[in-house]
């Protein structure tokens, strides 16, 4: 509810980071751990025998409302935000892969690798009620929104265990299954949902003061680790292992691959495979959830009523300003007498944004291939317990040989829409982004950039 969250929140999608991490790049020729990252079976497709993952950055997020031309034009970013009538949305996503390493071995391959995950988001934000928390609302407004409001942030890390193996090779026809198993380190949490919130906004015209009354609606607060204590300080969203082993995640997936050339050996009986003409694959991931479990740790629901004032009155949104948590958010309200508590816990569990991955890489003639991207989340982000992800769909053009690539990738997700990026592949270094061609050309609403090294042997 204060006024730094939400606008800071939306300021950071002009100024850092799309939604699909590693776009362009994670369907790779090259094989290895980062194409293994969205399905486990592109194992058995390693190159070389061995892989080894330095250091691996993606830093993405997105918002459906402000554009770099904005920032330059004079554009009041804060009235900006929340304009127009569709909810306002922006969301931060950090991954990073540290140090991990794959192997191949005949039809088998293994891999052994960590990552860890930042997550902050603004989620369906009615636009009088962010204006009005943003002490940038004039008069009178109802607010009657059907969905849920909410501001989450969570971190965590993974330290996984993959396998895969080729399970059907017949002349240039090859067919592969793996899985990957997560084990999971909760760092911190944090969760506000405001669903089905109904009620008026009154501004008194002497002091300028917004309030709130005759209002109603369900309310989460959820919080666990750094979190609870603050959601400004950008320290608390750093400590990635500090929950300990607490949940459990899956991923699994096939791989289909038409060999471009099978070469007959001087016997007429063995052959040899040299690259592919088709890659396609389907994988599942992030299966499973996790458990808070710290010394801080709570989650409760509670039903939201503001009485119907008589004349100016209810609750003076002003009282907010000066907090740093959602701790003093729901203490204020329950102070006022405004908050019933319905159900409340210790610990509790927080769904792994699941979704499923569709790919095909095809090689349209020598140096020049294109590959087509779908990510499709299963679960609705709209609840409470559950970390969010986007749907996106992704076209690359690619041309590159063995040790260099260069690639145009063409995306469009559910919140910033469509996007043009660039990236290159030199050795085992790659740079690059999904949105930095539109940014540059366009009025983007989504910037973001990743980076890595990685090495074979």
């Amino acid at each position: 509810m204060r006024k730094q969250l939400l606008f800071g929140i939306a300021l950071l999608s002009l100024n850092v980071f799309s939604q699909e991490h590693f776009s362009g790049i994670n369907i790779s020729k090259r094989g290895g751990l980062l194409n293994a990252s969205i399905n486990p079976a592109e194992l058995t497709n390693m190159s070389q025998k061995f892989d080894i993952n330095v250091f691996n950055m993606s830093l993405n997020l997105s918002n459906n409302k402000i554009g770099f031309s904005d920032l330059t034009d004079g554009t009041d970013l804060e009235k900006k935000i929340f304009s127009g009538s569709e909810p306002t949305s922006a969301r931060l996503d950090v991954l990073i892969q540290g140090p991990s390493f794959a192997m191949k071995q005949k039809k088998w391959g293994f891999a052994l690798w960590t990552a860890s995950n930042i997550k902050a988001n603004a989620i369906d934000v009615d636009v009088n009620f962010g204006n009005a928390v943003t002490n940038s609302f004039l008069g009178t407004a109802d607010i009657n929104s059907g969905y849920n409001q909410r501001l989450n942030a969570a971190s965590w890390s993974e330290i996984n265990l993959s396998a895969a193996r080729d399970i059907i090779e017949i002349g240039n026809h090859k067919l592969s299954a793996g899985a990957t198993l997560k084990l999971l380190f909760p760092a911190s949490y944090m969760n506000m949902g405001v669903n089905h919130l109904q009620g008026q906004l009154t501004t008194e015209p002497i002091s300028g003061d917004i309030y709130l009354d005759n209002a109603t609606a369900s309310m989460n607060f959820s919080y666990s680790g750094s979190l609870a204590n603050s959601y400004e300080d950008s320290s608390n969203y750093s400590e990635l292992f500090a929950g300990g082993l607490n949940g459990y995640g899956i991923d699994f997936g096939f791989n289909y691959q038409l060999k471009e050339k099978v070469q007959e050996s001087t016997d007429g009986g063995d052959y040899t495979v040299d690259g592919y003409k088709l890659n396609a694959g389907l994988s599942f991931r992030n299966m499973g959830s996790m458990t808070f479990k710290d010394n801080n740790n709570h989650s409760s629901n509670y039903a939201l009523n503001i009485p119907d004032a008589v004349g100016i009155g209810g609750l003076n949104l002003s009282d907010f300003e000066g907090t740093e948590s959602i701790v003093d958010i729901e203490q204020t309200l329950i102070d006022k007498g405004y908050l019933t508590k319905e159900t409340s816990s210790g610990p509790f569990k927080v769904k792994l944004p699941a979704v499923i991955n569709a790919y095909v890489d095809y090689k349209i003639y020598n140096k020049w291939s294109v590959s087509a991207y779908m990510q499709q989340k299963i679960s609705d982000d709209s609840q409470n317990d559950f970390t969010t992800i986007q749907n996106t769909v992704t076209l690359t053009p690619r041309f590159g040989g063995k040790n260099y690539e260069l690639y145009l990738p063409l995306s469009s997700n559910e919140v910033s829409g469509f996007t043009t990026g660039f990236g290159f592949r030199l050795g085992g270094f790659f740079l690059g982004s999904g949105s930095i061609v539109t940014a540059a050309l366009n009025d983007s609403k989504q910037a973001d950039i990743y980076m890595g090294f990685r090495f074979g042997i």
